[in-house]
């Protein structure tokens, strides 16, 4: 905890994820109480509670609602968080719920990969889409004009970085909202919001609930109007998370900061064996101090992620690899406890080179894992 003489001290990051978004404690009650299944509640005369129908709330989603927006804005009363049934359903309802057909929308060309479909569905309905790398700032050259500014920082899978406060100001400046997605970041790493970005967005799927059991996403931001025309496009498309889900999500935050701890500085481990591995591997973290994105990184973030890539020669190399593993298991998605690695390349939606390997560091021994990792490439070699 820190804090000034007469004032509350600020919980730390571990002590809000343990008591996040819990109820006030009622005598023989759970402190987190059970998910509540109803798709409908006891409404006699005038619709007015906070609870009508299972499509508009439920209050397992409250509950989780208010843990998120507590690690994203902390002591922060003014922020809103909405959950969803994924973490495209979050993606979705910011930009078809803030777009309409002329707006202009800049989105990262080196993002989620599933973004080349997204595209093609913007432009069906009228809207300009523009492309721009993550690093370097490139989206400072076509931003004139647009309604929405779209940030990956990190990238997925690239890792690059941008400054986030700079390209806030510079698309407030030109009356362009900003939305940074969170997902590789969580709120333990960085803080959109604090650095004026109008939405946060992350698919809870990944580091968030980190056991790779669970679909969610989440939409955090501080302007009631925005949010309301986001709530509306959930309502109307009934992209909801089940209240099972979303319980479990809520549990999870509980580990969240010991999850979060471990696995970064395991990464940061990998990373640095990797950087000594006798080959030039190209190895991407954005904690190693020579790595290109550190130094936007260190000013912004304050946990680095989980998630390290590098590039093997070929993909009869990466392929190798992969086989050889023992304690990494050859999967897609990242942030989950246990280890996982693929060639990003197979699914064909990213810009990258056949041999280069995503691997997302769980929460394993780290000796263990360089460990592996090494005999792994070592292996492949032959």
């Amino acid at each position: 905890m820190s804090g000034t003489q007469g004032q509350a001290p600020v919980p730390g990051d571990g002590t809000r994820a343990v008591r996040a978004g819990l109820p006030e404690p009622v005598k023989y009650e759970p402190t987190l109480p059970g998910p509540v299944f109803a798709a409908h509640y006891h409404l006699p005369g005038e619709p007015t509670g906070a609870y009508t129908y299972g499509r508009d709330d439920n209050p397992t989603w409250t509950h989780l609602e208010r843990a998120i927006g507590s690690l994203e804005a902390p002591g922060e009363g003014d922020v809103e968080t909405l959950v969803f049934a994924s973490g495209m359903a979050a993606i979705s309802s910011v930009l078809f719920s803030q777009l309409r057909a002329g707006d202009a929308v800049v989105l990262p060309s080196d993002g989620y990969q599933v973004f080349p479909l997204v595209r093609e569905q913007l432009e069906a309905y009228g809207i300009e889409v523009r492309t721009a790398p993550t690093g370097g700032d490139a989206q400072l050259g076509v931003l004139d004009g647009a309604r929405l500014l779209w940030i990956e920082t990190p990238s997925n899978p690239g890792l690059d970085v941008c400054d986030i406060r700079r390209l806030v100001e510079e698309a407030h400046a030109r009356g362009a909202l900003v939305a940074v997605d969170n997902t590789l970041a969580t709120p333990l790493g960085q803080r959109p919001l604090e650095l004026g970005a109008d939405f946060s967005v992350a698919s809870g799927t990944k580091q968030l609930t980190g056991h790779g059991d669970v679909l969610l996403g989440y939409v955090t931001g501080r302007d009631p109007e925005a949010m309301a025309a986001v709530r509306r496009w959930r309502k109307i498309v009934g992209a909801i998370p089940g209240p099972m889900e979303a319980w479990l999500a809520h549990r999870s935050l509980a580990t969240l900061q010991l999850r979060v701890e471990r696995q970064n500085a395991t990464a940061l481990a990998v990373a640095e064996a990797l950087r000594d591995w006798p080959e030039d591997l190209a190895v991407r973290y954005p904690g190693l101090p020579k790595d290109p994105s550190h130094a936007v990184a260190a000013r912004q973030m304050r946990r680095f992620g989980c998630v390290v890539s590098f590039t093997l020669p070929s993909r009869t190399r990466a392929e190798r690899f992969l086989e050889a593993l023992r304690l990494v298991d050859d999967a897609t998605s990242f942030g989950g406890v246990r280890s996982t690695a693929e060639r990003r390349g197979r699914w064909g939606g990213d810009d990258v080179p056949e041999g280069f390997i995503r691997m997302s560091v769980g929460a394993e021994d780290p000796e263990d894992l360089v460990t592996d990792v090494l005999r792994a490439l070592e292996e492949s070699a032959r």
